[in-house]
């Protein structure tokens, strides 16, 4: 007989410091068992050998998951010179004897600068990446063809901080989507002797870094003691940078229903963004946003994310469930 779904007991969003050999699902799935509920989401994926800042949505704060689809992400990185491996990282098998080159940081530095901007990047092989409805890197692994499009990604800071030996540090800051194992790929690839990623630390996902995050074992420790809740950030928290107002019960109605309601501008107060140490220069990517806005009740909980019609009415976009 199924397992009934237990409800979320818990909404908002937990910055994990995931470890290297665990999958971003594996971070998932222990998180699942210490909370007791199955509604947990996450905001981009860390490969295996990835470590740093895994942000999860907890219960009805994946309902707000969307809003976060643009957040610019740092990283710092380590990339080895001398050769490519087939997966693009460390992780994979070497396709050439090592060349060991000895690295010029100014030449290094002069190839990576024209991966800034916004670029044509194709996707690893090994990689979510779906074909067919098939994650590429199932079809890799049997030695199956593996057809990827080249996808345009944004590349904001890619600035050289030390050379030692045929591996180079990195700190990157970037748009979603962006694969940093092809960045190194395909630096090595200019550079001559073939590169990959050899060691890499996620530092920030919007706002969220690593000073947020939280390791499994202090996850364990406080789940023990009845105090896992306490590190979440709360729904009333999120998206600070969008507008807020504050609705009467009648308007609320309205809302709970999805219906278009009226604000006058008197009513909303502006956005502020918090500028987290080791966050990004932007919280987000420079794509168009719509002038959303956070709607509040008189209990102060956040009931929906709307957006403009005309000027002075809102069409909410998404509804969030009343507490029980």
């Amino acid at each position: 007989m199924p397992r009934t779904p237990q409800p979320a007991s818990i909404d908002g969003i937990l910055v994990v410091y995931k470890p290297r050999g665990k999958t971003s699902h594996d971070v998932v799935e222990t998180v699942r068992r210490m909370v007791g509920f199955r509604q947990i989401g996450h905001l981009g994926t860390l490969d295996p050998l990835a470590t740093g800042v895994l942000v999860l949505a907890l219960g009805r704060a994946t309902r707000l998951a969307r809003f976060y689809g643009g957040r610019r992400k740092r990283y710092t990185c380590s990339v080895r010179f001398g050769f490519a491996t087939d997966t693009y990282d460390a992780d994979g098998d070497a396709l050439s004897e090592d060349a060991a080159p000895s690295l010029d940081a100014e030449a290094i530095q002069a190839l990576a600068d024209g991966f800034v901007g916004k670029i044509q990047q194709m996707p690893p092989s090994f990689s979510a990446k779906k074909i067919h409805g098939r994650p590429a890197h199932e079809l890799a692994r049997k030695h199956k063809p593996v057809k990827l499009d080249s996808v345009e990604v944004e590349v904001n800071e890619f600035r050289l901080t030390s050379v030692e030996g045929s591996a180079a540090r990195f700190t990157v800051e970037c748009g979603s989507g962006t694969y940093i194992r092809s960045l190194a790929h395909d630096l090595g690839k200019l550079q001559g002797t073939g590169a990959h990623l050899a060691e890499i630390v996620r530092t920030a996902v919007g706002e969220f870094t690593l000073d947020h995050a939280v390791t499994l074992a202090e996850l364990a420790e406080d789940a023990k003691a009845g105090k896992l809740d306490a590190r979440v950030i709360r729904l009333e928290n999120m998206l600070p940078e969008l507008p807020r107002a504050v609705v009467l019960p009648i308007v609320e109605k309205r809302v709970r229903h999805g219906a278009k309601f009226n604000l006058p501008l008197a009513q909303i107060q502006p956005g502020r963004t918090i500028a987290a140490q080791g966050a990004p220069a932007r919280l987000d990517s420079g794509e168009w946003q719509p002038s959303r806005l956070r709607v509040f009740n008189q209990q102060g909980q956040l009931i929906a994310i709307a957006e403009p019609v005309v000027p002075r009415t809102y069409q909410p976009v998404v509804v969030l469930e009343a507490t029980p």
